[in-house]
């Protein structure tokens, strides 16, 4: 590549000499900051990202022809940059490191086709913070004297960063931050110990000290960061010998029998230098107590027994064992002092034994009444229990075993002897019908020996029986149930009460008492119920019994129960029709409903289906087998299509025989023959008096009643229109001759109306009758003439004078009708009524006689 330019060189003057001369292209010189020339002062930050475009070449040729761009490197370097050779833009394809390579050499050319100018440039990478803080020399281990002063320095920690600036600045700082023994110089990074702090080899052998290495921070890839990097320190501790001996495994406790033989160990003591790390020898030696019975190895520190057990005096001894260090360095030796105690002890080779009145004895007999009070001692039981050891060997508990909570045993810890006393705990728990005998085992098992010897003895309780218990029913409730029709004397139900107690006092009476209780009997030994034998149930009258029922001992503890006695219903009972079930008149459409009742108390026994079994004429009615309702057959809409079915007879009334049957096992029936009238609504609508009679076929009185009624109002009108007429003829001083004219009127075609007026207990057809004829109004003045009828009766006109010479004085009449007026239809001409009642009672009499007449060719 050094060659190029020459051979260019070489070229250009060539070419210059054979043709005309052509001015060879340059860069244009850049600035301090410039990102566009020939890349003179040119600077890239390390943390560039690759690929971007970091740098323009730029040139000028003289004869203005096209250009192009070249950047290459010397050998055996990387290719940092790239460029676009006709644009100049220079791209970085390599990442830049400042720590391994500060300076990129590089050569840039132009050239314009003929000429070539090449140019060697050096380009700047500038730092950014990418490296972090590195600790050096480590690993860091420094050991130290327990007894170093507080605040002196013990080890001094390095650490650098390649970066520059801030960013290679590094300070020191420990990572926990309240560390109480150890403090760090931030900018030496030396640790010292904290003042007051002192170290301990015999509490803490090591210390581990984190350090953190921080550097300033600087920018990277266009944001502020810092690195940091941490180290162990690990501060071993130097014991120095400055603590005294310790014992180790206290407190010491030994234990001399009285089978254990002179010079015999009894224990060890053992101590350790207190200063771990390089221990000294140490020698034992007892200080007091001993009076010569034991003896310590100065070297072992085992203590032995000098004298027989026999011998010794004490049961107790209490020892004192030093220890001494032996150092040649150290004057004055280190030393220390535990106490030791050694109890002289019974063998154990004895267990606890009970004794009775005539010695040892393992079974023990009580004869007792069940349920004694609570708290009573058993006086029957006398037993003794002794150890014959002595101290611990002989301390022994005392338990009964067996059902718990029955008994308790007095005491409970006994030292060598005691007299055993058995006390009542429940006494509900001693019953004799639960159990006739308590089998308990009374145990004594030593406190505190190795071998827990142990004996027992059988406490064996004998129960008598007593009156205690109630006689007690099986069930609080006895329930029965029996058909009305049992015959007296026969049983109803059993029931039982057991009491438990033996002998007399589990004989239970039993007898029967309260408000049902006078139908019933008892037996007194079994509990059988029965019926008295003059008894007759009936579950119509009563169905339900209810009594009391005593169990009772002989000395009267009793209990009650309650015996509920339910009457099955029998069917007994034929159905019943009604009174007036004989005759009914049916209005066309309507149906007419019977109702038959059963007397029987429960169902389906009381329950009755109803239907027809016989009518003349058939194909006519139908019933509702449930309810009663007999209505026509859905054929027949009208009289006329009646009468065409009954034609060949002619009959105006029906005979229809009804039977009411219940659905008791057997079942049981009555028959009732029925009389119906019919009738249509249209006739009902044209003669309301019928109408009327009709609806009070079932009440004769109401009927009765009403006419009654009428009638008296008719006379009271009458009488207050006479006495007012009277008063003014009076007055006038004028004496008229009275005169009475009744007028019959022509009496239309009949309608006949069927109304049934009374009832009969034959069945009889009823009298049937129409009111409908009316009494002109006539005076004698010699001018006769006829007026329609008012609503209301009115005040008789005033008296009118005929041309003739005498006076007649005139007696108006008042008209009635026994039929009530319909609603909707015009007012029809009321009869005329005397004020005398015999008149008009006796034109009444007439007109039903005719009626009556006319219809007998009906029947």
């Amino acid at each position: 590549m050094r060659r190029e330019p020459r051979a260019a060189l070489a070229l250009g003057l060539l070419h210059f000499c054979l043709a005309q001369p052509n001015f060879a292209p340059h860069f244009f010189d850049n600035g301090l900051g410039s990102t566009s020339g020939n890349m003179a002062l040119f600077s890239l930050p390390e943390d560039t990202p690759v690929g971007s475009h970091v740098y323009t070449l730029n040139g000028t040729d003289p004869e203005g022809d096209p250009l192009s761009y070249h950047i290459s490197f010397d050998p055996g370097t990387r290719n940092v940059f790239s460029v676009d050779p006709n644009f100049g833009n220079i791209t970085l394809v390599e990442e830049l490191d400042r720590e391994r390579e500060d300076e990129i050499e590089a050569i840039i050319s132009i050239s314009d086709g003929l000429n070539l100018v090449a140019e060697k440039v050096v380009i700047l990478v500038t730092d950014a913070n990418d490296e972090a803080p590195s600790f050096v020399q480590q690993p860091y281990v420094v050991l130290v004297p327990e007894d170093t002063p507080s605040g002196s320095s013990i080890f001094k920690v390095r650490a650098v960063d390649k970066d520059t600036g801030s960013g290679g600045s590094v300070t020191y700082f420990l990572q926990n931050l309240h560390s109480t023994n150890f403090a760090m110089d931030r900018h030496s990074g030396v640790l010292r110990l904290q003042p007051g702090a002192t170290l301990d080899y015999e509490k803490s052998r090591a210390h581990f000290v984190t350090v953190v290495a921080k550097d300033g921070g600087g920018k990277l890839r266009g944001a502020h960061v810092a690195f940091s990097a941490t180290a162990t320190v690990t501060v071993n501790v130097e014991d120095v010998q400055d603590t005294a001996p310790v014992f180790v495994g206290t407190p010491y406790y030994g234990y001399v029998y009285e089978d254990t033989l002179p010079g015999s160990e009894v224990l060890s003591v053992v101590a350790v230098d207190g200063d771990r790390g390089k221990p000294n020898h140490l020698l034992y030696s007892l200080v007091n107590g001993s009076d010569g019975a034991f003896e310590i190895n100065e070297t072992s520190g085992v203590i032995s027994v000098m004298q027989s057990p026999a011998q010794l005096r004490r049961e107790v001894y209490d020892l004192h064992v030093q220890v001494t260090e032996v150092s040649s360095v150290v004057s004055l030796a280190a030393q220390a002092m535990v106490p030791v105690t050694i109890r002289i002890v019974d063998l154990n080779n004895h267990p606890p034994t009970f004794y009775g009145e005539s010695g040892p004895q393992n079974r023990f007999e009580l004869s007792m009444d069940e349920h004694p009070p609570q708290g009573e001692i058993l006086r029957g039981l006398k037993i003794t229990v002794n150890d014959s050891d002595q101290g611990a060997n002989a301390k022994f508990n005392l338990r009964l075993v067996g059902p718990g909570g029955i008994f308790r045993v007095v005491p409970q810890t006994v030292l060598n002897e005691a007299q055993v006393t058995i006390i009542v705990e429940n006494s509900a728990a001693i019953d004799f019908e639960k159990s006739k005998v308590l089998t308990f085992k009374l145990l004594a098992i030593e406190v505190n020996t190795p071998e827990k010897f142990s004996s027992t003895a059988d406490i064996v309780i004998q129960l008598l029986d007593t009156n205690d218990n109630v006689p007690k029913f099986t069930s609080h409730y006895y329930i029965a149930r029996i058909p009305e029709n049992t015959p007296g004397g026969s049983n109803v139900v059993a029931v039982t009460a057991v009491d438990p107690d033996t002998g007399p006092w589990g004989k239970v009476k039993y007898s029967i008492y309260g408000t049902g209780a006078d139908v019933f009997l008892i037996h007194p030994s079994t509990g059988l119920i029965y019926t008295q034998p003059w008894a007759t149930l009936d579950a119509e009258a009563t169905s339900r019994y209810n009594f009391y029922v005593k169990a009772e001992d002989m000395e009267g503890r009793y209990s009650l129960a309650e015996v509920f006695i339910t009457l099955l219903d029998v069917n007994d009972h034929y159905p019943q029709f009604g009174k007036s079930i004989q005759e009914r008149t049916m209005v066309l459409g309507t149906p007419v409903r019977i109702e038959a009742t059963d007397q029987d108390a429960e169902e389906p026994n009381n329950l009755v289906d109803y239907s027809i079994t016989r009518a003349e004429p058939a194909n006519v009615f139908d019933i509702d087998a449930h309810t009663g309702e007999i209505s026509l057959k859905n054929s027949i809409r009208s009289l006329d299509a009646l009468h065409n079915i009954t034609m060949p007879h002619r009959d105006c009334t029906w005979s229809v025989e009804v039977q009411a049957k219940d659905r008791g096992s057997p079942s049981f029936s009555t028959t009732a023959l029925l009389k119906i009238d019919i009738t249509d609504t249209e006739t009902l609508s044209r003669d309301s008096m019928a109408a009327f009679l009709i609806e009070t076929k079932d009440n004769p009185m109401k009927a009765v009643g009403v006419l009654a009624g009428i009638m008296a109002v008719v006379v009271a009108i009458t009488v207050l229109i006479s006495t007012a007429t009277f008063w003014r003829n009076k007055k006038s001083n004028k004496v008229l001759p009275v005169h009475r004219v009744l007028r019959r009127r022509p009496s239309p075609a009949p309608r006949t109306v069927r109304v049934e007026w009374l009832k009969f207990r034959r069945a009889k057809a009823a009298t049937k009758f129409i009111l409908k004829e009316d009494l002109p109004t006539e005076n004698c003045n010699n001018s006769a003439r006829s007026s329609p009828p008012p609503k209301a009766p009115a005040l008789p006109p005033a008296p009118r004078m005929a041309p003739s010479t005498a006076a007649h004085w005139t007696v108006p009449t008042v008209s009635g009708s026994l039929t009530s007026k319909p609603p909707q239809q015009s007012p029809k001409p009321k009869g005329l009524g005397n004020p005398i009642q015999s008149t008009l009672v006796s034109e009444l009499k007439q007109k039903f006689e005719q009626k009556n007449a006319d219809n007998k060719a009906c029947f």
